[in-house]
């Protein structure tokens, strides 16, 4: 793929944190406003949000949001077979946007989209400028910049290649409005933290009676931040035996001067009823945001029959056991 700054009909703005002329949240809003006036279909689809419905279902200690979207049919059915990948165009690829679709250049290296399908009322992409596959442990300096330089008002997610991202071959993150994903708030819960590490400003935690298994990792340092996550990631690779990105999602916040990794380690892309036939298949493919406590339905039935049993058995099939994790984390105290 070519680098943007050789295709800048595509380029809307500039940004740069060493020489921040316009702050990146309202280049984000400007874009976001000079998108919807002149692409029709993006601001078709942010103008349908208005008629998506969203219900609470009420599990055992922890509340979730479960929103009726069928737009995301396009992401949630989204065929990511290696074989299928490979025949189709990237639509994160520069040479492949919609015709009328501009971004910020995000230093150099990645491009902030208006993305067309959205969840939330304001949601960005934002895609590498070349085409490298997903991967956390590469990119993950370029996320804690990027959380920094968009905060306050927006948290950015990573979807791993076989945890929800529709585009696994092409590197990407999602910004979504701040604390709008519900595990955001529950995150901050001091009744629901457990600290398991402390040391070299970062301090790490789980979150107890969650029916998921979550890590979070908070610093004002960046570089020991780093550390403790390429120190993390090293030790759970050993663990499970693989050389490959283990599966996870991922969001990252900035507030205060400080970093919030919110890390949902996984075992599995998608539950056992998604496979299922007729109307016994329940379309749910949990990436970070389903995962995080607002899950996403592009069919009705699935939004008015979904309950809390179905949202905790899946949870717990497709989350890692905290076992598995409680091991990891043992190398690393």
């Amino acid at each position: 793929m070519a680098n943007a700054n050789n295709n800048i009909t595509k380029v809307s703005a500039y940004f740069s944190s060493t020489n921040p002329d316009i702050a990146l949240p309202k280049l984000c809003s400007e874009l976001f406003l000079q998108q919807q006036a002149t692409w029709q279909q993006m601001a078709a689809a942010y103008a349908s949000l208005e008629f998506v419905r969203v219900r609470e279902i009420v599990c055992n200690e922890f509340t979730v949001k479960v929103q009726f979207n069928p737009k995301r049919i396009v992401s949630t059915g989204a065929d990511v077979d290696p074989a299928v990948i490979n025949k189709r165009k990237c639509f994160l690829c520069l040479e492949n946007l919609p015709k009328l679709q501009l971004g910020i250049l995000y230093h150099d290296n990645y491009l902030i989209l208006c993305n067309p399908v959205p969840i939330f009322s304001r949601h960005f992409t934002i895609s590498s400028t070349h085409h490298v596959p997903q991967d956390f442990e590469s990119s993950v300096d370029a996320m804690l910049d990027l959380a920094r330089d968009i905060s306050p008002d927006y948290s950015v997610f990573y979807n791993g290649p076989e945890c929800g991202a529709s585009a696994p071959d092409h590197l990407h993150f999602q910004a979504s409005p701040r604390r709008v994903i519900p595990i955001e708030w529950d995150a901050v819960d001091g009744r629901r933290r457990k600290r398991f590490y402390y040391k070299n400003h970062v301090a790490g935690f789980t979150l107890m009676n969650y029916d998921r298994t979550v890590i979070i990792v908070e610093s004002s340092d960046k570089n020991q931040l780093l550390a403790f996550i390429q120190k993390m990631f090293a030790e759970w690779k050993k663990f499970v035996r693989s050389v490959k990105e283990p599966m996870v999602n991922i969001l990252c916040s900035y507030q205060e001067d400080i970093w919030r990794l919110i890390i949902l380690p996984r075992r599995k892309h998608r539950p056992d009823v998604y496979f299922k036939e007729g109307n016994d298949r329940v379309l749910i493919s949990p990436a970070f945001v389903d995962m995080g406590g607002l899950i996403v339905t592009p069919l009705e039935k699935d939004f008015l029959h979904a309950d809390a049993k179905l949202v905790q058995d899946i949870f717990a099939e497709v989350s890692e056991n905290q076992e598995v994790m409680d091991n990891v984390l043992e190398k690393i105290v």
